[in-house]
């Protein structure tokens, strides 16, 4: 086989032999400052990250919605103030691997593109912290190869990745402590949508024309981009039996 394969292979294996997939609840208990990398964090840059939060009327525990865009390389984190949605800071990713286009394997390098939510944490990954994204959820598992649609795909630090969305570990910490904090305040499970870049009008079109494979799904993505850019509200979905994405009235 050839080299770059197994370089993928291992890097999968590697990245999923690191990350815990202990029950959410579970491994959220043990999330406290007895993680010696969270304490680190918190000592280090709590104060400064409590002071950019106040100039923007924002705290710690406040309700966390990550949305990221593949083509810009970027990742924002958006936090609720009583019913208002306060764009708080936005990333740099790293590295994006892949192309535009959603993920439908094991290894094929794809970053998700989808509308998922952080379900564990890990303070112990080998990549310094990292959250992972549930893909693949209810519509990917619609579209993806059956018995091997891939998974493991986290939000971390380093700035690797064979399908992961990785800020640095100077990022991860502050996006790692705010969604841990919104998590400890009561917030389940933090939104996470994923786009292959900016959606607007004739953005999507150009990818219509560019993978029309693709054209139905970027289209049903697009209700949920347009519809945040329209009302600032995380829109409630539920996915069909044909695999699409229908949002709550």
């Amino acid at each position: 086989m050839k080299p770059l394969y197994w370089l993928q292979v291992v890097g999968c294996l590697l990245l999923s032999a690191c990350q815990s997939q202990t029950d959410f609840k579970k491994l959220s208990r043990s999330m406290s400052d007895s993680s010696d990398r969270v304490a680190d964090a918190r000592s280090r840059i709590g104060e400064k990250l409590a002071d950019d939060l106040a100039q923007k009327g924002l705290k710690m525990g406040m309700p966390i919605f990550l949305r990221g865009f593949k083509s810009e390389a970027q990742l924002e984190l958006w936090m609720q103030k009583e019913q208002e949605w306060v764009l708080f800071r936005t990333y740099p990713i790293c590295k994006v691997p892949g192309k535009l286009g959603p993920k439908r394997k094991e290894g094929d390098l794809q970053v998700p593109e989808g509308l998922y939510e952080i379900d564990v944490f890990n303070p112990k990954s080998s990549y310094h912290l990292s959250m992972r994204v549930n893909y693949p959820n209810a519509a990917d598992l619609h579209f993806a190869d059956p018995d091997q649609p891939g998974g493991e795909i986290y939000i971390h630090g380093a700035c690797v990745s064979v399908g992961c969305l990785p800020l640095t570990d100077e990022k991860i910490e502050e996006v790692y402590l705010l969604t841990l904090s919104a998590h400890e305040y009561g917030q389940k499970n933090a939104p996470v949508h994923l786009f292959p870049c900016r959606m607007k009008p004739q953005k999507t079109k150009w990818l219509c024309l560019k993978e029309p494979n693709n054209c139905a799904f970027w289209e049903n993505l697009q209700l949920a981009y347009d519809f945040w850019e329209k009302e600032q509200q995380v829109p409630k979905v539920t996915v069909n039996t044909a695999g699409f994405y229908v949002l709550e009235e």
